[in-house]
């Protein structure tokens, strides 16, 4: 085996980041993902630096472990082929409205009819009881519906974004959940469903369990927002020489912090020695950290505040954290050869698992690499096969090299 979700097929007809990302998560637990691309492909293929067009930095990020068919659902070949690998898939998951699912076909009466046990699940903008379900979403639409900008304002600035595709990559995330637990539900009572993922309430979930805050009673007892989170001085440290990351939470981690920075004073006043004292206060605390630190190197602090047993890490960028000794001892930035890309720094899996370690058992693959293998795979002989791509209903890449 090469993970736990070994043997289970999903057809995944999403693109972009959301989906992709969900469908990423079941790849690396060893799912077999089927990427049904159209046939101008993924628009990320073409997002960020690359060596061959439509392999771009984030779509080799993105779409690892997965092979990919060619099918144009617009064409009557296309979509009857998908129809009957859709009889032998455990998962169909996409990113489309349902409105334009049902327009091709494909709505879940459609697939369950094909197939009653399929897990059938749609990641889209919102939910079908609301007046918004029928509008696009994307990343920063949905920031700013949930306002995370509003709340990113409040420690600096004007409304803005947070930077990386967030949204995205948490639903991504409740997706993946999502999917899994309908494949237990199935393997407890036999029986297929449909799941649905909006992007808003999914995301909003996300969010407010921080910041509804004095919102969360009726009538509010207080303003909306997590103060501490918010506050413009929650931030990396600058010191003599860079910049610390330090997180003195506990009361124990703020009473050894002030005794080694000499104000064993602080410690005993109430304002400083409870979590509901310091969340009143916490601008001031934020402020004095800053000033503090600003008096000693780097390692100093990492020696200072390690041995009093306080969290503390160095910050890193994108360029150090690459050289990260912790990174380095664990390889999670494995430098791997892909068939046509050359020489690629890619991520590695988090998770350890102690019976069925997931494993990278496909580098990203080019548009439409895998149709006729796959085809063959969901059961269409090879000469259905060359019907289908004489009609234009799929596509097959053409060899590398």
């Amino acid at each position: 085996m090469s993970g736990p979700l070994t043997g289970v097929r999903v057809l995944d007809l999403t693109s972009n980041f959301m989906g992709p990302y969900a469908s990423l998560l079941l790849a690396d637990m060893g799912a077999d993902i089927c990427k049904v691309e159209a046939p101008d492909g993924d628009p990320t293929r073409g997002v960020g630096p690359c060596r061959n067009q439509g392999m771009s930095a984030i779509f080799l990020h993105l779409n690892r472990n997965k092979r990919s068919i060619v099918l144009d659902l617009k064409h009557a070949q296309g979509l009857h082929v998908l129809k009957r690998m859709i009889v032998s898939a455990d998962v169909l998951v996409h990113s489309l409205r349902p409105k334009a699912m049902a327009k091709l076909g494909l709505s879940y009466e459609d697939v369950r009819a094909i197939n009653p046990r399929v897990i059938y699940c749609g990641a889209f903008g919102f939910g079908a009881g609301g007046p918004y379900a029928d509008r696009p979403a994307y990343d920063d639409l949905i920031q700013a519906a949930v306002g995370m900008p509003v709340l990113q304002s409040r420690k600096a600035g004007p409304p803005a974004y947070v930077a990386t595709a967030i949204a995205d990559r948490v639903v991504g995330m409740a997706t993946c959940n999502a999917v899994a637990m309908a494949l237990y539900y199935r393997e407890k009572t036999g029986r297929g469903q449909s799941v649905a993922v909006p992007m808003f309430e999914t995301f909003a979930h996300f969010v407010m369990g921080d910041h509804l805050y004095g919102y969360t009673f009726e009538p509010p007892i207080g303003d909306w927002g997590y103060s501490r989170m918010m506050s413009p001085e929650r931030r990396p440290y600058q010191t003599k020489d860079g910049y610390i990351g330090v997180n003195i939470y506990t009361d124990r981690h703020w009473q050894r912090f002030f005794i080694a920075v000499g104000r064993a004073d602080m410690a005993e006043d109430p304002r400083y020695s409870t979590i509901f004292g310091r969340t009143e206060n916490i601008g001031y605390l934020y402020e004095f950290l800053a000033i503090t630190f600003e008096t000693k190197t780097t390692r100093a602090w990492l020696e200072i505040l390690h041995e009093a047993d306080i969290p503390i890490i160095e910050m890193n960028t994108p360029d150090t954290l690459i050289q990260d000794p912790h990174m380095k001892v664990v390889n999670f930035f494995e430098l791997q050869q892909h068939p046509t890309e050359g020489t690629l720094r890619m991520l590695g899996i988090p998770q350890e698992w102690s019976e069925s370690q997931p494993e990278q058992r496909y580098p990203a693959p080019r548009h439409g690499e895998h149709t006729l293998q796959l085809l063959g795979e969901y059961g269409i002989t090879p000469e259905q096969a060359n019907e289908v791509l004489a009609s234009g209903g799929a596509l097959q890449a053409p060899q590398a090299g």
